[in-house]
Protein backbone atom coordinates (compact mmCIF):
# COMPACT_ATOMS: atom_id res chain seq x y z
CA UNK A 1 0.00 0.00 0.00
CA UNK A 2 1.28 3.59 -0.93
CA UNK A 3 0.90 6.35 1.38
CA UNK A 4 1.25 9.73 -0.12
CA UNK A 5 2.93 11.81 2.81
CA UNK A 6 3.57 15.56 0.83
CA UNK A 7 3.06 16.78 -2.70
CA UNK A 8 5.07 20.14 -2.84
CA UNK A 9 4.95 22.25 -5.80
CA UNK A 10 7.35 24.79 -6.29
CA UNK A 11 9.93 27.51 -8.39
CA UNK A 12 12.97 26.15 -7.81
CA UNK A 13 15.23 28.99 -6.11
CA UNK A 14 18.57 27.95 -7.66
CA UNK A 15 20.72 25.16 -8.92
CA UNK A 16 24.08 23.97 -7.15
CA UNK A 17 26.67 21.95 -8.90
CA UNK A 18 28.12 18.92 -6.46
CA UNK A 19 31.05 17.95 -7.76
CA UNK A 20 30.41 18.09 -11.31
CA UNK A 21 28.51 15.14 -10.69
CA UNK A 22 25.08 15.92 -9.58
CA UNK A 23 23.03 19.12 -9.25
CA UNK A 24 21.39 20.25 -6.55
CA UNK A 25 17.37 21.27 -6.48
CA UNK A 26 16.07 23.47 -4.12
CA UNK A 27 13.15 25.74 -3.05
CA UNK A 28 11.98 27.03 0.21
CA UNK A 29 9.07 28.83 -0.52
CA UNK A 30 6.09 28.38 1.89
CA UNK A 31 5.80 26.11 4.72
CA UNK A 32 7.66 22.97 3.16
CA UNK A 33 11.13 23.48 1.48
CA UNK A 34 12.77 20.80 -0.24
CA UNK A 35 16.71 19.84 -0.99
CA UNK A 36 17.13 17.50 -3.38
CA UNK A 37 20.77 15.90 -5.38
CA UNK A 38 19.32 14.83 -8.84
CA UNK A 39 21.52 13.15 -12.11
CA UNK A 40 23.07 16.09 -14.46
CA UNK A 41 21.35 16.49 -17.86
CA UNK A 42 17.78 17.57 -16.15
CA UNK A 43 17.69 20.83 -17.75
CA UNK A 44 16.23 22.80 -14.80
CA UNK A 45 17.59 25.66 -13.88
CA UNK A 46 16.36 28.63 -11.16
CA UNK A 47 12.71 29.39 -11.98
CA UNK A 48 11.77 26.26 -12.91
CA UNK A 49 8.80 25.19 -11.71
CA UNK A 50 9.01 22.00 -10.00
CA UNK A 51 6.74 18.90 -8.23
CA UNK A 52 7.93 16.85 -5.45
CA UNK A 53 5.92 13.91 -4.21
CA UNK A 54 7.03 12.16 -0.82
CA UNK A 55 5.20 8.10 -0.86
CA UNK A 56 5.78 5.36 1.50
CA UNK A 57 6.28 2.00 -0.81
CA UNK A 58 5.08 -1.29 0.69
CA UNK A 59 8.20 -3.51 0.68
CA UNK A 60 6.34 -6.71 1.52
Amino acid sequence: MVKRIAEIEAELEFVADVEGKKDCLMSQQGDLWFNIDVPKGHGLKAGSRVRVIVETIDTQ
